[in-house]
């Protein structure tokens, strides 16, 4: 009998296909009604879950699954996904890191190159009939900073050096000895060495709060920061604050803290540049996305080591009462 699998994830429905075709029987549950329907209709039904870090799946979806046996996450972050729930009853889980680290560094650049250049000003300008001067940075020889030198930031870094004849520095959990660029031994300190600041780290509580106001400050009024990661990784209020008062130079977001809700005080600014967390959307990112899910899910049916495998906290040791 083909496993059954429970797809929460809204944008890749062109592409689920390759996973039918590898035997697998599907449940789409987009949104937050279907999902909770799927989760009571099917619920002896689903042997694995296809979900992204922000829809994750959480404590009691999990322990109203009783046949869930792995959790394939699209994308490198699984914040939302309740790993010691996971952990407790024995399942796997895996995620996609890697696999749109180029998307997701072309929209890096791209909101860098928006922001710094100013093109939504001149682009708005233009539509209205002006023919404004404005006089913007270029990014030639400026330096970047990079908060996560994973698979992402390291496309990122690529293209800032190579492109632009940036100077790269970075700030990841260890200092990486097979890369050309500097490493900052803090956030802080990253931003004091920065003109831009690219958030490009996973979320969750290891990252939570990175950026506050202390390293806007080190960034200062002439720095420009995007992320493109998760808005965890910012204290949203700070930033706001920050870019209020000019105490930097601007912002490009490409995350929020409760999407699709954004703050009207970003909204408001016109130092700040907005996009709906699309970094990571591409034929080719989506479509190497769900092989990749397809493998896993292949590899774990087939009794064979997933690829992308989830380090998971220990699950809880029950003991028989003597």
């Amino acid at each position: 009998m083909p496993a059954t699998v429970l797809v929460l994830v809204e944008t890749i429905n062109d592409y689920l296909p390759i996973l039918e075709h590898q035997g697998f029987h599907l449940i789409l549950a987009p949104t937050p009604a279907e999902r909770a329907e799927a989760v009571t209709r099917h619920s002896g039904q689903i042997d694995a879950v296809l979900t992204r870090g922000p829809l994750g799946l959480y404590a009691d979806e999990i322990a109203a699954l009783p046949n869930l046996k792995i959790i394939c996450v699209i994308g490198a972050g699984y914040e939302q996904v309740d790993l010691q729930a996971a952990a407790d009853r024995g399942i796997t889980v895996t995620n996609g890191a890697g696999v749109n680290a180029s998307s997701v560094a072309d929209h890096a650049m791209s909101l860098l190159l928006s922001l710094v250049r100013d093109i939504p000003r001149c682009d708005a300008a233009v539509r209205r009939g002006e023919w404004p001067k404005i006089m913007r940075p270029s990014l030639a020889g400026k330096r970047l900073g990079i908060l996560g030198l994973g698979a992402v930031g390291m496309a990122i870094a690529k293209r800032a050096a190579a492109g632009f004849d940036m100077t790269v520095s970075y700030h990841n959990r260890q200092h990486r000895s097979d890369v050309p660029y500097k490493f900052c031994s803090t956030p802080t300190e990253l931003a004091r060495a920065s003109d831009f600041l690219i958030a490009a780290t996973p979320g969750g509580l290891g990252t939570k709060h990175l950026i506050n106001r202390q390293v806007l400050e080190a960034l200062g009024p002439n720095g420009f920061f995007v992320n493109i990661a998760r808005a965890s990784v910012v204290v949203t209020a700070d930033l706001i604050t920050a870019l209020e008062q000019r105490r930097i130079a601007g912002a490009a977001l490409d995350v929020f803290d409760a999407e699709p809700k954004v703050p009207d005080a970003l909204k408001a600014l016109a130092n700040v540049i907005l996009s709906p967390h699309v970094a990571g959307l591409s034929p080719e990112a989506t479509q190497g996305t769900v092989e990749l899910v397809g493998r896993n899910l292949v590899a774990y049916f087939s009794g064979q080591p997933v690829l992308t495998p989830i380090e998971l906290p220990k699950g809880v040791v029950t003991q028989a009462v003597q």
